[in-house]
């Protein structure tokens, strides 16, 4: 895609047919975006209260094993309200709603202070800190950084003006909801509530920051200038991590910026409310980031979990704890396959801690910008050699992302056999390379959107 366009089209609607169109098979259930241009609004507040009281009704009914839950009307109902789970909380419910309900994961937490996530001083020497992130992003997929450059009071305005908005009453909120991302900003709960077995446990904004940034008139007023200055400062520390990360390779600092990854941004602002049943729910289910780079700060609630292999060669969770001031950082899917294997692409998620207490966290991902049809992304060839086939064969940004979201939203990769594996420049050769296999890990579901927009601007 040469450049940018502003946001001519719905999410409902195709400028032209494309092979990967999303339409069909993610249905946003769009609702009216609100003038925001204006601190007013016309549209009277919805009446919330029938809602939190049929929807608590609900969360008393059995199973919907034995018919007594109706998901598709109390996601409707939910929806409806333009209040999100801040509202449920808000209404006084005592039990969450059946349609929040997942069932419990086999795989069990790290044993208390066993392993954690590595953490590494930027302000160390260069080629030490190279050194450090290259064996986290191989072992990890996950670091967190710290004397990264960007203030502390940086880091708590921004996760205290999310708060803020999200704690507005629902009727300052309401107008402000949708799940069109038109005009590069929305905020919903569950990007993918309508397609997903259980509902999740959060509320979002989402604003599409690169390669250009929306109408900021957009971004609700109680925290505008925070998520702009948020974008400003990850915006320096994104492409320096990038540098950091090529440098890893042995490829010099310049690839990936070549790419133009960290030119595409989307940010994501997720807000936990407090949780009356937290063991019964997830902030975030178990996916991978299908983009390059993922830079994260979280409040000091903490509820980030990796998946990670052990020593005895068994898998378990391993919290994220917070770090005050620090950056968690991870390699996305996109990354991993751009480094052939040698940085990994981890599954992670997000449970809920608290009955009582929020949870705050900002991630924004970056991705190339570049996405036309004659730019192909696969296994840096300087990391192709005799001795180390490609594991992956090349590919366009829109198969890829058509190839993430077009079943069930179920991520495939873009992995090859290792025979006749070398990287591929054209499109002619492109089509004969091996076909794309499955590799069944869900991919980020707050990326959705992104995806819809991007096919949009086709």
């Amino acid at each position: 895609m040469a450049a940018l366009r502003s946001y001519p089209f719905l999410p409902t609607q195709n400028p032209t047919t494309k092979t990967h169109s999303l339409t069909k098979s993610i249905p946003l259930q769009s609702t009216d975006s609100p003038n925001r241009r204006s601190s007013s609004f016309n549209q009277a507040p919805p009446r919330f209260h029938h809602h939190y009281i049929s929807l608590r009704s609900s969360a008393m009914a059995t199973s919907a094993s034995d018919g007594g839950f109706d998901r598709a009307a109390a996601v409707k109902q939910f929806d409806e309200s333009r209040a999100g789970v801040k509202g449920l909380v808000d209404g006084g419910i005592n039990e969450i709603p059946p349609m929040f309900r997942h069932n419990p994961d086999p795989l069990p937490p790290a044993p208390t202070g066993s392993v954690s996530v590595p953490t590494i001083d930027l302000s160390l020497p260069r080629g030490f800190v190279v050194d450090l992130i290259r064996a986290a992003s191989h072992e990890w997929g996950f670091f967190q950084v710290i004397n990264h450059g960007i203030p502390v009071s940086v880091i708590d305005g921004a996760l205290s003006a999310i708060r803020s908005f999200n704690e507005l009453p629902p009727s300052d909120r309401s107008p402000y909801y949708s799940r069109s991302l038109t005009g590069g900003v929305s905020y919903s709960s569950n990007v993918d509530l309508y397609k997903s077995s259980a509902a999740s446990w959060r509320d979002t904004i989402q604003v599409m920051m690169g390669p250009a940034r929306p109408d900021p008139e957009r971004i609700p007023p109680v925290c505008r200038q925070e998520i702009l200055s948020w974008d400003e400062n990850v915006s320096q520390v994104g492409p320096s991590l990038l540098e950091l990360m090529s440098e890893g390779l042995g490829v010099g600092p310049n690839p990936l910026k070549e790419l133009t990854i960290g030119d595409g941004k989307v940010m994501v602002c997720h807000y936990y409310p407090p949780c009356p049943e937290p063991d019964a729910t997830m902030g975030v289910v178990t996916h991978t980031d299908p983009g390059a780079l993922t830079v994260l700060v979280q409040d000091s609630t903490g509820g980030l979990q990796v998946k990670h292999v052990g020593e005895n060669g068994k898998c378990c969770w391993v919290d994220v704890e917070p770090v005050p001031g620090a950056l968690v950082i991870n390699v996305g899917d996109l990354l991993q396959i751009i480094s052939n294997d040698e940085y990994k692409s981890v599954e992670h998620r997000a449970v809920v801690r608290s009955r009582d207490k929020s949870r705050v966290s900002i991630a924004v991902f970056f991705n190339p910008a570049k996405r036309g049809d004659t730019d192909f992304y696969g296994p840096l060839p300087e990391l192709i050699s005799d001795g180390k086939s490609a594991h992956y064969r090349n590919f366009t940004m829109s198969e890829f992302m058509g190839t993430f979201y077009t079943k069930d939203a179920i991520a495939t990769s873009l992995q090859a056999k290792k025979k006749n594996s070398k990287p591929t420049s054209t499109r002619k050769e492109e089509k004969n390379t091996k076909r794309i296999s499955k590799h069944v890990v869900q991919p980020c579901r707050s990326c959705l959107l992104e995806v819809n927009w991007w096919h949009d601007q086709r």
